[in-house]
């Protein structure tokens, strides 16, 4: 038995009970015995304690929406062959940060798995993984979904690349019939081992709607046949809608609606169901540079005028929001390449892995999210929303010991996120200036 006391703490459990003050959280190796006020509470002898007077004790943060492997043409290429390095890489930044736990919505399968499969054994240190591997429906990287490279490379090497994405649930899937669809989602899950699975409900950058309501209902019977969950791409009203007529489990991106404001009775169902959506939340000031400096598609779709309204009115609602970063690694190489040139000067990016998720709290709750709310959307709401809240999310008996102290209270100032004096993850304290351990993408120059 190995004992460790967290000690003299104000812990925020994840739970929504008020905080308790002076507190005591023992762990007993991965997983906590028990938080009680100090007055209340015996320590064993034997047990490792941790002084954590006038500090905050919180959960481990997740993000509902990630992409360990930056994709970009570069990186694709360079690293061809050892893009595990990449995404391990990315794995310890985000633990640095405080993401105990990500969800990985799209990449390149194989190397997201075997990194998984090798922080959970304990081989090396990262944020725990969950990964679907490609979105349903979406070609790779390479493609006309992403960025077709045209003439610049031969058709090997696209194809080589892309089916390290596809994995046979690529763009042809758009020729075959629901029953076609449903095979071969189902012979996906099968030899894949993803931990849930994403489709595309429309198209990744434009309004085009991809699979019919028939297709993506059974694509959803797949998914909960396997006893995981589901979930879509979309960025319109209707796609939105028909993803929830089939029946999926959480909303990617779900208060993107394009150019047109969310129906008043989509929030109200939405809302009403405890639908959760991972959500893109920008700052203020970040929305405003968008809308002064930014690219044309950002500007009309993606954090559109439509876009803020939505943010709003789910807010108001009640519905339930998760932390999205939605973005990848930018190391100083990257900042720096021409494709983000227009990027430059940029304030507040809330899809910059690693830092993103500080500037998403602080925008719910410039949006009149109270501070308790947004921390549940960055804990035990997540957890819930992919099914893994008995064991992840909130800080009581018998789950993991997934927590951050912090040197603030979070609930006075979400921006107190940023102090942190120590990450804990099953039980162990992260060295986190040793993170990440190998750097490629954020290697300095």
């Amino acid at each position: 038995m190995t004992l460790t006391a967290i000690a003299g703490a104000t812990v925020v459990d994840g739970t929504g009970r008020p905080p308790l003050r002076d507190a005591v959280v023992l762990i007993d190796g991965e997983r906590i015995v028990s938080v009680t006020p100090a007055r209340e509470t015996v320590l064993p002898g034997s047990a490792t304690m941790i002084d954590a007077t006038g500090r905050h004790v919180v959960p481990g943060l997740m993000d509902a929406n990630a992409h360990l492997f930056s994709a970009f043409p570069d990186v694709i290429l360079e690293h061809e062959g050892r893009y595990d390095q990449v995404v391990e890489e990315a794995a310890q930044v985000a633990l640095k940060a405080g993401i105990t736990t990500v969800f990985d919505t799209w990449g390149p399968l194989r190397p997201l798995t075997a990194v998984r499969d090798r922080i959970n054994r304990g081989e090396i240190v990262g944020s725990r993984m969950f990964v679907a591997g490609n979105i349903i429906g979406f070609g790779g990287p390479f493609s006309s979904d992403f960025q077709s490279p045209g003439d610049f490379l031969g058709p090997e090497i696209v194809d080589r690349v892309n089916r390290e994405w596809e994995q046979g649930v690529g763009q042809d899937l758009m020729w075959l019939t629901a029953d076609g669809i449903r095979r071969r989602v189902r012979e996906y899950i099968e030899r894949s081992d993803v931990d849930f699975i994403k489709y595309g409900a429309c198209g990744h950058t434009t309004p085009v709607l991809l699979f019919s309501e028939t297709a993506q209902r059974a694509i959803v019977e797949e998914g909960h046949r396997a006893g995981i969950t589901v979930q879509a791409h979309t960025i319109t009203v209707e796609s939105l809608r028909m993803e929830i007529e089939a029946g999926a489990d959480l909303l990617q991106h779900g208060n993107i609606t394009g150019k047109e404001p969310m129906p008043d009775d989509l929030v109200a169902a939405i809302a009403g169901r405890g639908l959760p959506i991972a959500a893109i939340v920008p700052t203020k000031r970040y929305r405003a540079w968008v809308q002064e400096h930014g690219p044309e598609w950002w500007r009309t779709v993606g954090l559109s005028p439509a876009a803020a309204g939505n943010d709003r009115r789910l807010i108001d609602a009640g519905a339930r929001l998760l932390l999205t970063v939605d973005g990848a690694l930018m190391g100083p190489r990257l900042r720096r390449h021409p494709a983000l040139a227009r990027l430059r000067g940029v304030v507040d990016h809330s899809q910059h892995f690693g830092e993103g998720h500080f500037y998403w709290l602080e925008a719910v709750t410039e949006l009149g999210m109270a501070p308790m709310e947004a921390l549940l959307s960055a804990t035990r709401y997540t957890a819930e929303a992919y099914h893994v809240g008995d064991e992840l999310g909130t800080l009581e008996p018998g789950k993991r010991a997934d927590l951050l102290i912090l040197d603030g209270d979070p609930l006075d100032d979400v921006r107190n996120y940023r102090r942190i004096v120590d990450v804990m993850k099953d039980g162990v304290v992260v060295d986190r200036d040793a993170l990440p351990v190998r750097p490629i993408i954020s290697a300095p120059e």
